[in-house]
């Protein structure tokens, strides 16, 4: 009892985990209970002259303390815990500890370890706490010490996609010019400025407008590598200045090109401007908003588990309204609301809360008061919450089966539940064991990446919507089923999980006339699992 401290030799608790060479080097030791330096230092200096060889799980017991280690190549993994601890449960954790390792040092020699030592403490924390063993398994613990964040995931695909969508926008808008040319000079005309890139007339690239049309297309991810806004207009009206000449050869065309492509920070940012938005996007530039805009955004959380059930479904959304002319300051937003779901409303203290309620409209309270000018009002929350599981909008269904040989078939498949939602960039991420390669996949519709740094297979899909609401990938690896989960999706859609949407906008001047109105929609998966 006095060795220990206030630990009892009859309480379960494991002392001390260790990873040391067969010769008895102590490479990293790890204490879970209080005990003294010299204390730890003797028991393990002691264990090479205990252990034996030969066997794959080997313990050895002293009068105090029981050792159980395994030999991992070069190296022993070490456990040293009471007498009176379960040798079952010591043994399973034993092969958790063993499965660990090598997940931070793939050469499992003494260099390896000491380069190493820190990530192994730190995943030995999350398996031992106080000397009792966590309920995790390894899948878990690579995530908990990863620390991976959603929100720069998120991130990434909304890029990737924007840099593809300015592509195919660079491109369209070559061959519009290219077609141009040939016209002018079948015509014997002019290329003026109004027809160069972006230009101000019908060739811009422009901001939706009157209700929810275009869905995203009024919306922005203003990219990291955008450029501000007057340094573009000023390269805009530069290249506007120097029209084409009829005449000249086809060089003359891919000059104008090539001058177009060394803008590519704007036209990334323009071309991006038309594909999504997210809840933390900026607003749209005020050259493409009308007078009055409107944005939704919503954030979508889902909790489920492997074999069915909700734990939990939670989506919040914001509507706000920004004017940017005085003589829209007294206006009323007419709401078409979401009646199929039970979904809590709530309004901003100063809109009439009993006219949105029997009318579903968005009015100061207070008669004559004007809305606030150039700032984004939140004017309009809402919230559901459900544990439904036909309420889920894209269900995921990950089902691995072991096959022998240490192996197992995973299939995996998606279902888009709610066919009005379109589902963009949806990248679906299965955690796989380390160390044992790369998958095969016998099926995939989509693309998939493995990663092998991070240990996961990534299932991307361009767009999910009700012409493709199911699909399924097939691969085959080494592995236990717990292995395969959880399963995390991220995605974006121009369409609301909540269909709320401003209907019309009309002023409370005598008149009563309507007021034209440009909006953005964006709906993101900010937290989407499968445990």
């Amino acid at each position: 009892f006095e060795i220990f401290g206030f630990y009892s030799l009859n309480t379960m608790v494991l002392l001390t985990a260790a990873v040391c060479t067969k010769q008895g080097k102590v490479l990293v030791s790890r204490q879970f209970v209080e005990m003294s330096r010299p204390r730890i230092e003797g028991l393990l200096a002691a264990f090479p002259k205990l252990m034996t060889t030969g066997k794959q799980h080997t313990f050895v017991e002293t009068e105090n303390v029981r050792y159980v280690y395994q030999p991992l190549e070069r190296l022993y993994v070490l456990l040293i815990t009471t007498k009176a601890s379960n040798i079952l449960e010591d043994l399973e954790t034993l092969r958790l500890f063993s499965r660990v390792v090598p997940e931070y040092c793939s050469a499992l020699d003494e260099e390896d370890v000491i380069e190493h030592c820190f990530d192994l403490i730190f995943a030995f924390d999350e398996i031992v706490a106080l000397g009792y063993r966590e309920n995790v398994n390894l899948a878990q613990i690579r995530t908990f010490t990863e620390m991976n964040s959603h929100d720069e995931n998120v991130y990434e695909a909304l890029r990737k996609s924007q840099e593809k969508d300015a592509k195919e926008q660079m491109k369209k808008k070559v061959k519009e010019l290219r077609q141009a040319k040939r016209e002018a000079q079948k015509y014997g005309g002019r290329i003026g400025p109004g027809g160069g890139f972006g230009s101000g007339s019908g060739s811009g690239i422009g901001s939706s407008s009157y209700g929810m049309g275009s869905g995203m297309g009024s919306g922005s991810m203003e990219p990291s590598f955008r450029q501000p806004e007057p340094s573009y207009k000023s390269s805009r009206t530069a290249a506007s200045t120097k029209a084409m000449k009829l005449g000249k050869k086809n060089k003359d065309v891919d000059s104008f090109v090539d001058k177009i492509i060394s803008e590519g920070g704007e036209v990334s940012s323009l071309g991006a401007k038309q594909k999504m938005t997210a809840p933390t996007a900026k607003s749209t530039p005020a050259s493409q908003q009308n007078s009055v805009h409107l944005k939704l955004s919503e954030k979508i959380t889902v909790v489920a588990g492997r074999d069915g059930g909700v734990d939990n479904m939670e989506v919040t959304g914001m509507m706000q309204l920004r004017i940017s002319d005085q003589q829209y300051g007294r206006i009323q937003v007419y709401v078409e609301k979401d009646l199929e779901k039970n979904i809590q409303l709530q309004t901003h203290p100063n809109v009439d809360k009993n006219l949105f309620s029997s009318e579903s409209i968005i009015a100061m309270k207070q008669e004559g008061k004007s809305f606030p000018l150039n700032n984004d009002i939140g004017v309009l929350k809402w919230r559901f919450q459900t544990t439904s599981e036909d309420m889920l909008p894209l269900k995921i269904n990950c089902w691995p089966s072991e096959v022998g040989g240490g192996n197992c078939e995973v299939n995996i498949e998606y279902e888009l539940q709610k066919d009005y939602m379109e589902l963009m960039d949806v990248f679906i991420t299965i955690p796989l064991p380390p160390g044992v390669g790369a998958p095969v996949v016998g099926e995939c519709e989509g693309e998939y990446t493995h990663d092998p740094r991070k240990h996961t297979l990534q299932w991307h899909l361009p767009v999910v919507d009700a012409s493709n609401n199911y699909g399924s990938m097939e691969f085959t690896i080494a592995g236990i089923p717990d292995d395969f989960f959880p399963v995390s999706v991220v995605f974006v859609s121009s369409t609301t999980f909540c269909t709320i949407k401003p209907n019309t906008v009309k002023s409370l001047s005598e008149d009563g006339e309507e007021v034209k109105f440009s909006s953005e929609v964006s709906c993101l998966a900010e937290h989407y699992e499968f445990k």
